[in-house]
């Protein structure tokens, strides 16, 4: 009866990792390597593969290394290359070189040649499973072909001389519905690619501006030596924007949600000490006006809501320019209409924004000139805000700096000064009205 339950069990292990690999997946990275690898090993290829291509590269590498070398290099077989070659990247050299000296010598070759290119590079992104057609070959012999490898994950065919230089690109959809007999040539289009060394912020810029679902990668004499297939496209283009986000607020680009207490210290404790610095520059400004803020402690309650809404209209005026620039929306020299605009909307919502705040500090206060203050430092701050979240960025951009690297902080700075400046300003002019 118990070896009845263990046998139900064990069935129902296997049936939930073939039907739901993913979840399964998820389950197994709280599990040993060696229990991992000993359910793995028990599974048909088939069905191990998506295992260990959803797994993290670094945990994979290591079952893959304890597994028998005939057991692993029948699932590297079967693998889609991308992933491998991000999982060899995270293995020992020795281990590396028997799992690749055991596999068919064109696809070891073809794996060798990916880890060697340098990371965050287009050759570690792409699968060099990229067949080339000839410009005169018909529809129908096409086709034939790609039925010889259904199992890619194929959006265009690429055509290429006798050389392998790639000359031009046909879309699936347009091969699927053209003539049998028209020859690929007739219905090519030019193929934008990228070199196997071009950086990732390369692949993703050729990605943004033409929204393709593979992209090309050429040698340096311009032969075809792979592809990159839409799903990783989409994938580093979505890390490029998280990296982004990290780097706006003084996060390394390279740090991850488990990443050694050390390494995050190190890349985040300089910028919390800029940051500190810029802190006392705006602490130096409101001392400036100490002795207004003494006659007419009231100023000291609102200068908080100066700044915090000059600070968010700064960071949605930053963000705005940040996409445009990323998706290649705007050009450094088209400035000029960025700023207008934004600073249009931030004197429209300035304005909206300064009578509600106005009407509730005479609510409050019952004093005509606070009310008087408040309300036009806020448009004026508001509208320095929306000028600086696009000069912040562009400025950077203009001298070759990354505008994500620190462009949130420079902000912060800019957005404190001018509010605070701004706010205990008029209210030192117009300190009679108080």
């Amino acid at each position: 009866m118990r070896d009845d339950a263990a046998a139900g069990i064990a069935t129902l292990a296997r049936t939930y990792l073939r039907t739901f690999p993913e979840e399964a997946t998820r389950r197994l990275d709280d599990s040993s390597v060696e229990e991992i690898a000993r359910i793995v090993r028990t599974e048909p290829v088939r069905y191990a593969v998506p295992v260990l291509e959803r797994l993290s590269p670094n945990l994979a590498a290591d079952v893959l290394t304890i597994m028998p070398p005939h057991a692993a290099r029948d699932i590297a077989s079967a693998m889609d290359p991308v992933p491998l070659a991000a999982i060899l990247g995270w293995m020992d050299d020795e281990p590396r070189d028997v799992l690749l000296g055991g596999l068919d010598g064109g696809l070891g070759r073809e794996l060798r040649q990916m880890t060697e290119y340098p990371e965050d590079t287009a050759g570690r992104l792409m699968d060099p499973r990229a067949t080339g057609f000839r410009p005169g070959t018909t529809v129908q012999q096409a086709l034939s072909r790609l039925r010889a490898v259904r199992g890619r994950r194929i959006a265009d065919i690429f055509l290429t001389d006798e050389d392998r230089v790639l000359t031009g690109r046909v879309p699936l959809q347009v091969l699927a519905v053209s003539a049998p007999g028209a020859r690929l040539e007739t219905l090519a289009e030019p193929a934008v690619a990228v070199q196997a060394i071009d950086p990732e912020e390369e692949v993703v810029e050729r990605y943004a501006k033409g929204r393709l679902a593979s992209l090309p990668v050429v040698d340096f004499e311009g032969r075809l030596v792979g592809v990159i297939r839409y799903d990783t496209l989409a994938s580093i283009a979505q890390e490029d924007v998280a990296a982004d986000m990290q780097s706006m607020v003084g996060v390394s680009r390279d740090e991850r949600a488990l990443s050694p207490v050390s390494f995050a210290v190190r890349k985040r404790l300089p910028w919390l000490e800029i940051n500190l610095a810029t802190a006392f520059l705006a602490a130096a400004v409101v001392g400036m006006f100490e002795g207004t803020i003494a006659r007419f402690t009231a100023l000291a309650v609102l200068l908080p809501v100066v700044a915090g809404q000059s600070g968010n209209t700064g960071a949605q005026a930053l963000a705005v320019t940040m996409r445009g620039l990323a998706m290649r929306e705007i050009r450094i020299g088209q400035w000029p209409q960025v700023v207008r605009k934004e600073a249009s909307v931030a004197l429209i919502n300035g304005v909206a924004v300064s009578l509600t705040t106005a009407g509730g500090v005479y609510l409050w206060s019952q004093s005509l000139g606070l009310s008087l203050v408040i309300g036009i430092s806020m448009v004026l701050s508001m509208v320095a805000a929306g000028i600086s979240g696009v000069l912040v960025p562009t400025v950077l951009t203009m001298v070759g700096q990354d505008p994500a690297q620190s462009s949130s902080i420079v902000l912060t700075t800019v957005t404190d000064i001018v509010g605070f400046a701004s706010f205990l300003g008029i209210a030192t002019m117009l300190s009679g009205l108080l």
